[in-house]
């Protein structure tokens, strides 16, 4: 009897015995890791994809399989393999030559859209980037961002967007991991992100992985080039208003690799030989190098810096600049279990200053943090997966220190410094129940602690901003809990497929935000200063439900996705009516804390083969606020309230020397605040009067811009390749608002109407037309 049961235990583990498939797919001709490809088991009817450092594990029963590597662009690649053991086995794909009926303009799986139980994610394509119409010929992927559904954009030059109702400042904006606080050039005319290297980029806007946190709206993630390992090259571009240079190659052949890039504007350059003292300019620089121990261990080091100046004469001048580095080592501990290790650190920072003699002046702040990330990817089988984690940030954040110059009416002041440690611990699990439906669910744990060094004040009434009264302190040494919030995020996701080409999908999330962003206004100055939750200041929450129908159309060479969501935040932070921002010992007393709603419906429809390319995507939306003491305890339309959203965008490739680009925006006019009237007081002061906060709307906003690219065709004996993009920026001079104010009215001469009573609002516009060119070189 007991032979028996040994045999039948024997040929139990025999019947189930599994091994492991498994390693990186990358790029033949540069070795990059290539994200989202699909290892396709025919056997199994079955398979996985590539993870973002483009590693695939597959555990399979013992047998022999034929397995597919395919992408999009790639030559597809199907490897026999006998496995009676663990399988440890590296893919290079090769590029295809493609005629024209094959182009095509994104990295996914045909079918991606459909079988991917991700919604309310965008990957913005730098290849189609590069094809669009770009102000002054820079391709910018934040403007592509903005373009997206379910993205607002906040106006004519400007960096800034808006996420499904949540404010700019809800956004994560991330570059190799790293934070990014402010991402705008030249207030927002260019972004941070140099288009030369730039790798892969992706927006989530809903249904967002556990593995992120710390925003209530959208997720950013761009990551860099890694450096080609087989060979030396690199691209130049020359513009009108900025030049770039990019150089990349191996430091030891298919082992290491760098790159370097550096891109500097030379506005200051033009204003200097027009004798003038301004000095307007912008630079950045990107590296970043890779090694590659063995097939179990790999490190990169990536570095980003940049900084714009501005100076108006010998008088005033502000600058800003972020700076971020990030380590990382990716370790294999056995066959089925990832882990990235990351140690990041980033830096915002500005500054503001006068020289004039009497009220002369600099005044510096900035917020510093320091994070250790440890996630890892667990790979059950094809159909089940598990990411989990622990991140730990510090911050530090300083509001502002001022410092008089000699003679001036100002006095030394230092807001005081503020710390924080972030903790953060979480799981997600992807489980492919059959082949129709797919769940996606795991929780975040958030524990934010607000943390000394600091001294902090008892307030008769907290809320009093006019005359705060302060009834007593107590001083908290380095790192003493002063306040500790702790926050479940439940995530929650799934698809059902209803056939070949066509599936349903629906999500949930909560989000945490523990730092909040104190602004003048919703365009991207250098004097934003960021401040964490604390005593007085509770940390945001939003919970979004989304629902979402996703259809590929003739032979998937169209993608059909329509998504509904509504999002509920609370606590979120807005400022008293009149608050006294700058240089105010007592701001926690203009903090206001209210509720948010929006909700609302997006439509994408996007072409992703043949010579023409591109897509159309429509937003219909609504965002609230109700916040007390402001707009006396009314609820009011959030300033990215936007009804409608329409942008149609195209690239088709004339020929393999021409290619042409298009893009059409319309929005219905945002929200803002004007005053209704004004009052006499005193001797000849007429002060404003304001009677609802947003009460106004800007006039509706649209655009048209076109592109060309021209690229000869390659001699034999070159080895580098030129093009010229030409670009044209609002193609019928549309008057777009950027701003209003208001005014004594006056006439086109500048002469005072009446008896200076009457008031006006005048618009400000930014560009009219604009042609530019741009030319590049890559060898």
């Amino acid at each position: 009897m007991l032979m028996t049961w040994v045999l039948c235990l024997v040929g139990m583990a025999q019947a189930q015995e599994k091994f492991t498939l498994n390693g990186y797919v990358r790029d033949a001709s540069n070795g990059e890791e290539l994200i989202g490809v699909t290892v396709y088991v025919k056997e199994m009817q079955n398979g996985v994809i590539t993870n973002p450092y483009g590693f695939y594990s597959l555990t399979l029963p013992k047998g022999t399989y034929h397995v597919e590597f395919s992408f999009i662009g790639m030559e597809p690649l199907e490897k026999e393999v006998n496995l009676n053991s663990d399988v440890s086995m590296n893919i290079e794909l090769k590029e295809i030559a493609m005629d024209l009926n094959e182009v095509v303009v994104t990295g996914e799986r045909e079918d991606e859209q459909v079988v991917n139980i991700q919604m309310s994610k965008n990957e913005i394509d730098i290849a189609q980037v590069k094809k669009l119409p770009a102000l002054f010929g820079e391709p910018d992927i934040i403007k592509t961002v903005q373009m997206m559904p379910g993205v607002i954009s906040a106006g004519e030059g400007t960096s800034s967007f808006f996420v499904r109702g949540g404010s700019a400042d809800q956004n994560l904006i991330l570059i190799d991991e790293a934070p990014v606080y402010d991402p705008s050039h030249l207030f927002g005319l260019f972004s941070v992100f140099n288009a030369d290297v730039i790798k892969d980029s992706e927006l989530y806007k809903g249904g967002i992985p556990s593995r992120f946190g710390g925003r209530l709206s959208s997720i950013l993630e761009v990551r860099t080039k890694d450096g080609n390992n087989k060979e030396f090259g690199g691209e130049a571009g020359i513009g009108l208003l900025a030049s770039s240079l990019m150089l990349e190659g191996p430091i030891k052949k298919d082992e290491s690799s760098f790159i370097f890039s550096a891109r500097r504007s030379y506005v200051d350059l033009f204003l200097k030989a027009a004798n003038q003292d301004n000095i307007v300019y912008f630079y950045d620089i990107n590296a970043k190098a890779n090694w590659r121990a063995n097939n179990k261990n790999r490190f990169f080091l990536a570095v980003y810096t940049g900084r714009d100046n501005f100076k108006f004469g010998d008088d005033f001048g502000f600058d800003w600049g972020n700076k971020t580095a990030t380590f990382r080592w990716n370790h294999l501990f056995n066959d089925k279990l990832f882990s990235n290790t990351s140690l990041i650190a980033s830096r915002f920072d500005y500054g503001l200053g006068s020289t004039t003699d009497s009220d002369g002046f600099q005044w510096d702040s900035n917020i510093t943090e320091y994070t250790f990330k440890q996630d890892q990817s667990y790979f059950f089988n094809p159909n089940l997966s598990l990411d989990f984690g622990y991140h730990l940030t510090y911050r530090q954040f300083s509001p502002g220190i001022i410092e008089p110059e000699e003679g001036s009416i100002f006095k030394k002041t230092e807001l005081q410094k503020e710390y924080a440690l972030d903790h953060a611990l979480y799981a997600g699990l992807e489980h492919k129940v059959s082949d129709r439906l797919t769940f996606q669910y795991g929780a975040r744990l958030s524990v934010f602690q607000s943390i000394g060094e600091q001294m902090v004040y008892d307030y008769a009434d907290v809320r009093d901003n006019r005359n705060p009264e302060r009834t007593d302190s107590t001083f908290y040494d380095s790192f003493e809990n002063i306040k500790t919030y702790v926050n479940v995020e439940p995530r929650f996701a799934a698809r059902y497929i209803l056939n070949e080409s066509t599936s349903l999908k629906a999500s949930y999330n909560r989000m945490v935000q523990n730092t909040h962003l104190v602004s003048s206004g919703t365009v991207p100055l250098p004097f934003n200063t960021w401040a964490p939750s604390s005593l007085y200041l509770k940390p945001q929450k939003a919970d979004q439900f989304a629902i979402g129908y996703f259809k590929n159309l003739d032979n998937n060479n169209y993608e059909l996705s329509v998504e509904a969501y509504y999002k509920d935040i609370q606590n979120v932070t807005d400022f008293a009516d009149n608050a006294r921002v700058f240089f105010n010992q007592d701001l926690i007393t203009e903090y206001r804390q209210g509720t948010s709603e929006a909700y609302g419906a997006e439509f994408m429809l996007q072409k992703k083969k043949g010579a023409l390319t591109g897509f159309v995507s429509y937003t219909w939306s609504k965002a609230t606020r109700l916040v007390p003491d402001v707009n006396l305890n009314r609820e009011f339309y959030a300033n990215h309230d936007r009804r409608n959203n329409l942008n149609v965008v195209a690239t088709y490739e004339y020929s393999d020397k021409w290619t042409f680009g298009g893009s059409f925006t319309y929005g219905t006019g945002r929200p803002i605040t004007l005053p209704a009237g004004s009052y006499e007081y005193g001797d000849g002061y007429l002060p404003d009067i304001i009677t609802e906060r947003n009460g106004f709307r800007l006039r509706d906003f649209h655009r048209m811009d076109f592109s060309a690219t021209l690229t000869p065709r390659k001699n034999a004996g070159k080895k580098y390749e030129t093009s010229w993009t030409f670009s044209l920026y609002n193609a019928y001079s549309r008057k777009n608002p950027f701003s209003v104010y208001t005014r004594v009215q006056m006439d086109d001469d500048d002469n005072i109407v009446g008896d200076g009573t009457q008031k006006e609002a005048r618009l400000i516009y930014l560009f009219p037309i604009l042609p530019s060119v741009t030319y590049n070189i890559s060898f």
